[in-house]
């Protein structure tokens, strides 16, 4: 059995195709259910700034992967990648097409190549960070003794990164390069699959992301999360970063201007976009990027053929 998945940036058109395609090939008798690789879609409560499918929508094609967690739970890619996993599995065992969906290439990635995840823990991270002070570039020069692999793949600035590795290295005794080299492989578990990778044109891209912010304003994103910050447990760290979220709280809090809103989720939106885009380049199974009418008649005529 074959398993989809479509990826690219924010505001590519995702999961309309998604759904288009899911439509189809059900109606063909394929059944085809969504499963979506994001990790804020994840937490009940944050649907406006998530632009989370519709309860409509959801009640025609089976979604999985939302809604599934409290925004005051913690999600990390290890625990996603477990859940997408087991979900996929059950989806094929029911002879059910999955339809991977998703932008985060790194969940994406967590769940279809079998990557290894090094430990981590933060009192550690925190000692070697204090150890360090802030200095990236003599931390870079201890990283390049320990593991020269490993910093040739590390900007001698980018201290977060260079701290990391010296972490796994503390924690394990192994160089950091021995995990990090399985990302420059890219095999996966799933050697049926099938990718489509969407990535309108910058201008194209650019107007859609302008608009979806506006529009989260517009249908109540202030409100939504308002009632999130009445929860008696406080969010999760991962839920109060969100793009979306951060910014509504900062006008919550006063932080922020509530005209310049959507001005500022659409400028971190795009930031975020253009990240995506350089991230999935990267991965030769995203190359060319797709056409949506193509990507229908592949995966759908083809369906409609088998069916008769």
């Amino acid at each position: 059995m074959v398993t989809l998945a479509i990826v690219g940036p924010t505001a590519s058109g995702k999961s309309a195709l998604a759904l288009e395609v899911a439509r189809r090939r059900t109606g063909a008798g394929l059944p085809t259910e969504i499963v979506a690789v994001d990790a804020f879609t994840v937490y009940r409560g944050m649907d406006i700034g998530t632009a989370k499918a519709t309860v409509e929508e959801r009640a025609e094609i089976s979604h999985h992967l939302v809604d599934v967690l409290e925004p005051w739970e913690r999600v990390d890619v290890v625990s996603f990648r477990d859940r997408a996993r087991a979900t996929i599995a059950g989806l094929r065992e029911r002879g059910v097409t999955p339809l991977l969906v998703g932008g985060s290439g790194l969940y994406w990635r967590a769940v279809v190549d079998p990557l290894d995840f090094p430990p981590t823990e933060p009192a550690v991270r925190s000692r070697i960070e204090a150890w360090w002070g802030g200095d990236a570039y003599a931390a870079y020069a201890h990283l390049t003794e320990l593991d020269p692999d490993a910093a040739q793949r590390i900007q001698p600035n980018n201290l977060r990164r260079i701290v990391r590795a010296l972490e796994v290295i503390e924690l394990t005794g192994q160089r950091f390069s021995t995990y990090d080299g399985a990302w420059q492989r890219y095999a996966s578990i799933y050697g049926d699959l099938e990718v489509a990778y969407l990535e309108p044109p910058s201008v194209l891209l650019r107007t859609r992301i302008a608009r979806r912010a506006e529009q989260m304003v517009e249908a109540g994103l202030l409100d939504e999360v308002w009632g999130l910050s009445m929860l008696p447990v406080p969010l999760s760290a991962t839920a109060e970063q969100a793009i979306g979220y951060a910014e509504a709280l900062a006008v919550l809090e006063g932080r922020l201007d509530h005209n310049e809103l959507a001005e500022a989720i659409d400028k971190r939106t795009w930031r975020y976009a253009r990240r995506q885009r350089a991230w999935f380049r990267t991965d030769p199974r995203c190359r060319p990027p797709s056409v949506p009418a193509e990507v229908l008649a592949r995966w759908c005529t083809t369906a409609t053929r088998r069916s008769g």
